[in-house]
């Protein structure tokens, strides 16, 4: 009901201003996923999983996956599918990523420099 509201209130809004909502790219979940070779090319820059105490932790590449796909489609962080993980997940650790530079690298790494990434907030 309240994403339905939001999305009438958006709508609206666009109405009013006269300008057309940002299109998204439709990319489904296996596109975003990545291959064994860009994971093998990203994996050594990525800091250590953490485990074994409290929380399962969090998979690196399903949240980067999750990442990736919110950055190539435009997306909302809430609209990232449950396959990737949480949202808040993603959202958290793309901001510790971007704040540690890391971010660039995974990009450059991956051959999409290009690529605009997920909307954050401004530093």
């Amino acid at each position: 009901m309240a994403a339905r509201c939001r999305a009438a209130k958006r709508a609206a809004r666009y109405m009013i201003s006269g300008v057309r909502p940002p299109q998204t790219a439709a990319i489904a979940p296996e596109e975003a996923r990545l291959t064994e070779e860009q994971w093998a090319l990203v994996r050594p820059i990525l800091p250590p999983q953490r485990g074994g105490i409290g929380r399962p932790p969090n998979d690196h590449r399903a949240v980067l996956s999750g990442i990736l796909w919110v950055a190539r489609t435009g997306s909302s962080w809430r609209e990232m599918p449950e396959e990737f993980g949480k949202w808040e997940t993603a959202y958290r650790r793309h901001e510790l990523w971007l704040g540690q530079g890391l971010w660039w690298r995974i990009l450059q790494v991956l051959g999409e420099e290009d690529l605009p990434g997920p909307a954050t907030k401004e530093l």
